[in-house]
């Protein structure tokens, strides 16, 4: 059984300061390779004999032993996969080209965004009463983190359903104060257009983030954040979502003030539900 597993079985009985150590052991392993046992507890503040402890809980004879395991990983990803991933017909290799491709659109995203629109977006979030984010089915997900970084700053936002009957009542019940921001990856929804331009007669703010500029969302919205068309609907929904995240750390660090705190509140939170 690998370390990873042994982690996973053991994590939800774990102590605090072992599940520290657990998670950091996972989304850390090549650091944790490097480290001694000493290093490591420092890492995740903890005693070194914690760290034997937890290698021992896991059913090793010590840390040193664990740490092999570790490095026989690290040594697995940095020389052997890296061979197989040379190999076009293979699993490997169409896992790297997918990577490699998702990797140039990143890029291709990050020289063509139009910062102006990114900083007029964040200002407008900035004044607005209330933003009702409208996002069509592939979008949602970039919604929903949008949405939670949003509500840790304080902001008031809401998400809409796609449906007709949902858009129409949002377009009716928002106000000039308000901002509607449509998320719209693959531009079959064309009610998010409509809507959008029927908010725009009432003098309501707008905005689309895009996953082409030819999207019908895009042509009716104030402010469009637009990715480059994208030759498959994954490749351009990472995008969409790679456009939202930079929108978000652009929020956060326009209004920091606003988040200072935030991450403490809810852990805080956190262990009270979690304890009770």
């Amino acid at each position: 059984m690998s370390y990873e597993q042994r982690i996973r079985d053991n994590r939800p009985r774990m102590s605090k300061s072992f599940a520290r150590l657990a998670d950091y052991v996972l989304d850390s392993y090549i650091q944790s390779a490097l480290m001694t046992a000493t290093e490591l507890a420092h890492q995740v503040d903890v005693d070194a004999a914690t760290v034997v402890r937890f290698a021992q809980r896991l059913g090793y004879s010590g840390f040193p032993q664990l740490q092999d395991e570790i490095k026989e990983r690290v040594k697995q990803d940095l020389l052997i996969r890296p061979e197989l991933a040379a190999e076009p017909d293979s699993i490997p290799g169409v896992v790297s080209k997918t990577m490699l491709r998702l990797m140039d659109a990143v890029e291709q995203a990050r020289m063509l965004l139009d910062s102006n629109q990114v900083t007029r977006l964040v200002e407008r979030i900035g004044a607005a009463r209330r933003i009702i984010i409208m996002p069509e089915g592939h979008g949602q997900a970039a919604a929903y983190n949008l949405v939670n970084l949003l509500e840790q700053g304080g902001f008031m936002v809401t998400v809409t359903q796609p449906g007709v009957t949902d858009l129409a009542r949002t377009v009716s019940t928002a106000g000039k104060n308000d901002l509607l921001l449509a998320i719209d990856v693959a531009g079959d929804a064309p009610f998010i257009g409509r809507a959008l331009a029927e908010a725009k007669k009432k003098k309501i703010s707008t905005a689309a983030i895009v996953g082409a500029a030819s999207h019908q969302s895009a042509m009716e919205a104030d402010i469009v954040l637009a990715a480059q068309t994208q030759p498959s609907l994954g490749v351009g929904t990472v995008i969409v979502d790679a456009i939202v995240l930079a929108l978000a750390e652009a929020l956060r660090w326009q209004f920091g003030s606003r988040f200072d705190g935030a991450d403490a509140a809810i852990e805080a939170l956190f262990e009270k539900i979690q304890v009770g």
